[in-house]
């Protein structure tokens, strides 16, 4: 399917009508139509700012209330997502039209289910913030908009009659809290199986009998998301079946790896303030504008003056990012790794190379980029001996609660944090151990980065990190480039480390950044 001129127009043909003729679908027709990968690159991106948007807020606000609803509404607004039928499409077009926000919404949706298709894990993650914007959708439809979708997908409910209605009035009043009779005899009533709304049987907000349940036309998103879930589960089980076939294409094949651990926000590697933090500073620094991750680095590198790679590598990244120099970085590495078994001259041999290769200064010359909350939850976990990871995605709850507990947070707030954790909303976590270690109550942002924990830290205490301007660089489409080489070729001198040939594959972390 092409689209040319045509394409502001909502309605071009039988086929995109069926396919953009509402504003909301349960996406079970992939697109077919060709597009650019600098397309292919932003539709995915911008929907996974989305989705984190949507799960940030689920857990940040009641997802009834206003300040839910007027933060949602914004990101849909700058993403130019549709989530209701426009009130004159006859207005002049100020941006993109009805039926491009449509298209974007249909095809950023599969591609991000080629990305989130891989493990359990990711198709958990997928499937719940799609569940909880396809809700929202729904539910601010006009009733009217949402008997349309039902008839467009063949969702039949049967409706009962008036007369029916009035013989179990005092039933269907009864059957749930401020339910009245001008609340029954203004609302449609459908007649539904049990089994198709076991999470309203559950919670008692319906009518049974006979093995059927009376759902006043308000909760049908109950019923239409549990058959949403089941469509997207069986969709995403078939995705991951064929996904061989489409990861042989080398030009979707690093892009898709990369999603679903992509970072959306801010870049950290070009800092204006390089070299205002000091050494001596880095000890009080820890302990007051530290994210968790970081501070458990600082202090196992202090306590046994050394760090494997991993955590060399999140580490060493994360000081780059807050401002130190690469004289500083080596500098502040070799002077520790000498307290323990390492003496300056094995220091430079086998260690001083990975600090300037992150600066850039060996090897490809690439200006690697600190890691993101993402990176670090979901690449290289740490194994026995390993510092490096997230603590509350990576620890033991009782270590955690013992650490958090040796940093002074209050037994409420760390049953806060426990939640959170338990739940699988790390950086959610991580920000209210931002709020508790700093005492406010709210942080007013939405914490994806380490060094953006720190520079928020730094704000609000006013240190020397308070200015600090962060940049946002983006390197060219590397799809568009040669496949980069195996990591098992040494990009470097011929004595290059083994273990730094595992970090040559990073590239696109900066694809990933907000333009």
């Amino acid at each position: 399917m092409q689209f040319f001129s045509r394409r502001k127009k909502l309605i071009g043909n039988s086929q995109t009508e069926q396919l953009y003729g509402h504003c909301l679908q349960f996406y079970g027709q992939p697109p077919i139509e060709n597009i650019s990968l600098s397309e292919f690159e932003t539709f995915a991106v911008e929907r996974l700012k989305l989705l984190k948007t949507v799960e940030n807020l689920g857990v940040s606000y009641v997802r009834t209330s206003e300040q839910y609803t007027k933060k949602l509404d914004a990101e849909f607004s700058n993403l130019n997502f549709p989530y209701k039928i426009e009130a004159d499409d006859r207005k002049p077009q100020t941006g993109p039209s009805e039926f491009e926000k449509r298209r974007k919404d249909h095809i950023s949706h599969f591609i991000l289910r080629l990305a989130y298709c891989q493990t359990e894990d990711l198709r958990r993650w997928f499937i719940q913030q799609e569940i909880d914007l396809f809700r929202y959708r729904f539910k601010h439809l006009h009733p009217k908009n949402q008997s349309e979708f039902l008839h467009r997908n063949n969702l039949h409910y049967h409706t009962i009659s008036v007369e029916e209605k009035n013989n179990l009035m005092d039933k269907l009043i009864n059957s749930r809290f401020a339910v009245s009779g001008t609340t029954v005899d203004y609302q449609d009533f459908y007649k539904v199986p049990f089994q198709d709304a076991l999470d309203l049987v559950r919670t008692r907000k319906v009518y049974l009998k006979g093995g059927y349940v009376y759902i006043p036309h308000q909760d049908i998103v109950t019923i239409v998301l549990n058959d949403f879930r089941t469509r997207l589960s069986k969709a995403l089980a078939l995705t991951a079946r064929s996904l061989p076939a489409v990861q042989s294409d080398e030009r979707l094949q690093p892009l898709l790896n990369h999603l679903s651990h992509a970072y959306v926000g801010q870049d950290y590697s070009i800092q204006k303030s390089i070299g205002k933090i000091s050494l001596e500073q880095i000890d009080p620094l820890s302990a007051k504008s530290y994210p968790l991750c970081m501070r458990q680095l600082h202090r196992g590198l202090r306590d046994s003056h050394h760090l494997r790679h991993g955590g060399r590598m999140q580490y060493g990244l994360f000081l780059k990012g807050i401002g130190l120099t690469l004289d500083q970085a080596l500098q502040f590495w070799r002077s520790e790794f000498v307290k323990g078994k390492v003496d300056a001259d094995k220091f430079d041999k086998a260690y001083a190379y990975s600090i300037r290769h992150m600066f850039g200064k060996e090897g490809k010359r690439t200006d690697y980029t600190p890691y993101s909350c993402m990176k670090v939850i979901l690449s290289n976990p740490p194994s026995q001996g390993d510092q490096h990871g997230c603590p509350f995605r990576h620890s033991d709850p009782e270590l955690l609660k013992q650490k958090l507990q040796s940093y002074k947070v209050s037994p409420s707030g760390i049953s806060q944090i426990l939640e959170l954790v338990k739940g699988m909303h790390y950086q959610l976590a991580c920000q209210k151990y931002f709020e508790l270690t700093h005492s406010i109550e709210d942080s007013g942002f939405s914490l994806n980065h380490p060094n953006q924990y720190f520079m928020e830290s730094q704000k609000l205490l006013g240190g020397p990190g308070a200015g600090v301007k962060v940049e946002v660089k983006r390197e060219d489409n590397p799809a568009t480039k040669p496949p980069n080489p195996s990591p098992h070729q040494t990009p470097g001198p011929g004595n290059l480390p083994q273990e730094v040939e595992a970090e040559i594959t990073e590239d696109l972390d900066s694809f990933f950044q907000d333009a």
